[in-house]
């Protein structure tokens, strides 16, 4: 029996610790080419493209699917860095720990110099699934 539930507040936790316990002034979302960045390293200078660190979060709140999620609020003027087709995002603490990747929804060319902008981004952790 033990794993098939968990309570929304130790989920909660999880995504408590992106919004709280770094807080939105920490938080950075570059854009990224190539491939998904795996390391902080990566998402914020080996792939990076461009980033913002002016970024709001909202939730948790009940997940689209389920479970629980915590929601990166819209970037409408990230600074482009460099002139690639980006493809990812990655949303790290602004010091040290990659904490999520994703798709962008499709890929899209920017120019060093200029801004970007991003949808929303959802991170959702599922509930359990009971066998």
């Amino acid at each position: 029996m033990a794993g098939e539930f968990l309570s929304d507040n130790v989920l909660d936790f999880g995504l408590d610790y992106i919004a709280t316990d770094i807080g939105d002034a920490a938080l950075r979302v570059d854009i990224c080419h190539t491939q998904a960045p795996v390391s902080y390293a990566e998402a914020t200078s080996t792939y990076t493209c461009g980033n913002e660190q002016d970024i709001t979060t909202t939730g948790p709140a009940n997940g689209t699917t389920s479970g629980r999620k915590i929601t990166i609020d819209a970037i409408t003027v990230g600074d482009v860095t460099a002139t690639q087709t980006a493809g990812w995002w990655a949303l790290t603490d602004g010091s040290s720990i990659l904490i999520a990747v994703g798709p962008l929804a499709s890929t899209q060319a920017v120019t060093s110099g200029n801004t970007f902008t991003l949808t929303a981004i959802e991170i959702e952790i599922p509930d359990v699934v009971v066998s």
